[in-house]
């Protein structure tokens, strides 16, 4: 049931989440150039919404940095790890594949390739591997390590764990999503590029491989060096948690 549990909120994770893009950036939507700000606003919802939908039965993971920087910091089972990571980009990838369907009229009316790619994964408003590393790295491990010192307060599957998840989202979004487009998650960029370059998207262009290990690796080491931060805490932590 857990796995399920993560298939189904990644899923709809990117799905709510990359048709917010979606319905911003491709032609003739009804929110067509609505801006960062309606960007950022959606995806917070989107995060929030599966997590107060399942966080009850499996924790609302939906990301392998936190299942990383869960088992890391000996919050979750290293024998559950490689079952939740492959329901997560399972997960990624279908919500990925119904976003495309849903605005397949407008994927149609789109001329610009990177458009297309942009509604699937993430990119650098200035590409310099150095810089973009050194942004997803921060940005993730700032989401992991409030999460997991917010499931001291409130655990993540009730209404208090998460809106507070949700805020985290949405202060990252605004504060540090301007240079990378904050992906945060390989289930939300990796599993939604690989299906960018499976899916028959009219003119779709590159999936631009070449930066997809930045979005992929350094949200995972964040999500690391979070929870190795925690284990280093949990003697004080303990009452807590």
């Amino acid at each position: 049931m857990e796995y399920l549990s993560e298939f189904l909120g990644t899923m709809i994770l990117v799905f709510l989440g990359d048709s917010v893009v979606a319905n911003v950036a491709l032609k003739n939507t009804k929110g067509n150039g609505s801006g960062f700000t309606f960007v950022t606003l959606g995806w917070m919802v989107a995060v929030a919404v599966p997590v107060l939908m399942f966080g009850w039965i499996g924790g609302a993971h939906f990301n392998p940095a936190v299942t990383f920087g869960l088992t890391i910091a000996g919050l979750f089972e290293w024998s559950m790890l490689p079952g939740y990571i492959g329901a997560q980009m399972g997960g990624g990838f279908v919500g990925a594949v119904l976003v495309y369907i849903f605005y397949k009229q407008h994927f149609d009316a789109t001329e610009d390739k990177a458009t297309k790619l942009g509604v699937f994964a993430t990119g650098p408003a200035i590409r310099n591997a150095v810089h973009n590393s050194i942004s997803e790295f921060l940005a993730t491990f700032l989401l992991v390590f409030a999460i997991l010192m917010a499931l001291a307060m409130a655990p993540a599957g009730n209404a208090a764990g998460g809106l507070g998840i949700a805020w985290i989202i949405l202060a990252l979004g605004t504060a540090l999503g301007g240079t990378t487009g904050y992906a945060l998650n390989p289930a939300r960029d990796l599993s939604p590029r690989i299906a960018h370059f499976l899916l028959p998207i009219k003119d779709k262009g590159s999936s631009d491989w070449g930066y997809s290990w930045i979005p992929t690796i350094m949200p995972i080491l964040g999500g690391i060096v979070a929870g190795l931060l925690v284990y280093a805490l949990e003697p004080s932590l303990r009452p807590f948690m």
